[in-house]
């Protein structure tokens, strides 16, 4: 029999059915049992009279435990009384499919009331909540939709590998593996990859998949192992128009999100939607350091990038004077960007940050594709050309103008939703003291 969900329920009105799910909660009466049954789209009351017929039945729950797995077999009934739905299953018969020990590690619907490195240790206890039910129902939504924003803009999904013999970034964020006896790192990045693809000349590319990080980094924004969505694109005129793409990219699949849980995700996270009706802000660099000094008369320690004070600040600008959460900087020093990133004219990279409710969210750029310029900017940041060959191979066939971005989607959910910490909003975190489970 195909299993019933709790939100297909309303279809089997005085019908017999066949129900499993959670036990969450029992009710022990004198003449009547009421058990909550919960599955992962909601919860629905089980009516047991204490009668003789219904002898057998009660002997079967005098023991099991909460958090259990029960089928109930029993005709649905419209009960306009009963809080829950308005509906109630009354059973001819309880199978206990698997039996919780006696005392979960920690009551999870009382999140507060858990350290959070105990949740972390029991996180498919702690995954059973109602709120992470649906952060991953929207998760799933939002990387369905981002993926669909690309493929109807006629983007190739690629699948680069996460095994790699050349670092994309920095090498003191990689982590090493003995690869039969060489060197190799997890992939940080699949920068180089998708600069590969506009070499292939399969002009606009997408990747949705993992990346690896070894910054020993503690903060609520960071992870070892993200979820990344990179997007790079051929024929480009300036960053400009990767900037564009993004913004209606990201407006396309937070919409979709909105459209279908915006009334849940404002109940459940207690948040204000975004506004996406107006467009990002867009500063730049100078620009932007200049009002964060004669504005909020601060100035930050980094000459050439931000501290997070620094965007906190920057992202409450762009909502007193622009009307939005999402703020764009633009024309990063070259000191604070990598060396593929294309310079202008006045030496500033033609490159990007997106800011949004006070952190970085996505840096993005127009690459430098001319081999000749390429190599001197390898050098300048004191980078061997020999080390960087199977990728500076990919310029010397003929390369298109080129740019493109990637963006974190655990800390793009944390942020819209006002997760206090990305370790609530991955669905199994690692981070620099967290291996398992």
């Amino acid at each position: 029999m195909k299993k019933i969900f709790v939100n297909e329920l309303e279809r089997y009105y005085d019908q017999e059915i066949e129900f499993q799910g959670f036990l969450e909660k029992v009710r022990d009466l004198p003449y009547v049992m009421f058990l909550i049954l919960r599955d992962g789209t909601g919860k629905v009351q089980v009516t047991i009279e204490k009668n003789e017929e219904n002898q057998h039945l009660v002997e079967i729950m005098g023991d099991v435990t909460l958090e259990s797995t029960l089928k109930i077999s029993g005709v649905l009934k419209e009960s306009p009384a009963v809080k829950m739905g308005g509906k109630e299953i009354i059973p001819s018969q309880i199978e206990v499919t698997s039996k919780s020990e006696s005392e979960l590690p920690f009551d999870y619907n009382k999140k507060d009331n858990s350290l959070r490195e105990t949740r972390l240790d029991y996180r498919f206890v702690d995954l059973r909540r109602s709120d992470n039910h649906l952060l991953f129902q929207i998760a799933t939504l939002l990387e369905h939709s981002l993926r669909e924003y690309c493929i109807q803009n006629n983007f190739m999904e690629i699948h680069s590998p996460k095994i790699s013999g050349a670092a994309a970034e920095s090498g003191a964020e990689l982590f090493s593996l003995d690869y039969f006896g060489t060197k190799a790192y997890l992939s940080q990045s699949p920068q180089f990859y998708k600069q590969m693809a506009m070499a292939s000349g399969f002009d606009k590319v997408f990747e949705i998949g993992p990346a690896f990080r070894a910054e020993n980094s503690h903060t609520s924004y960071h992870a070892t192992e993200i979820n990344m969505a990179d997007v790079e694109m051929s024929w480009i005129s300036n960053y400009q128009e990767v900037m564009d793409f993004e913004e209606a990219w990201l407006k396309y699949g937070i919409s979709k999100v909105y459209e279908k849980y915006g009334e849940d995700t404002e109940k459940e996270f207690k948040v204000k939607m975004t506004d996406l009706e107006k467009p990002f802000a867009r500063i730049t660099f100078q620009e932007a350091k200049k009002i964060l000094k004669e504005k909020f008369h601060y100035i930050g320690e980094k000459e050439d990038d931000f501290e997070r004070k620094e965007e906190n600040l920057l992202c409450k600008y762009a909502k007193e004077n622009f009307g939005t959460e999402f703020i764009f900087v633009t024309e990063f020093p070259f000191a604070a960007r990598p060396f593929y990133h294309m310079l202008d004219e006045n030496g500033n990279t033609c490159s990007y940050d997106l800011l949004f409710r006070g952190i970085e969210i996505t840096t993005g750029a127009q690459r430098e594709h001319r081999l000749d310029i390429l190599k001197n900017q390898v050098l300048e940041k004191g980078i061997s050309l020999e080390s960087l060959d199977f990728y500076l191979e990919f310029f010397k066939y003929g390369m298109p103008p080129h740019g493109g971005f990637a963006i974190g989607l655990q800390r793009l959910l944390m942020l819209l939703f006002n997760i206090d910490n990305i370790r609530e909003a991955t669905y199994v975190y690692r981070g620099p003291t967290r291996l398992n489970p």
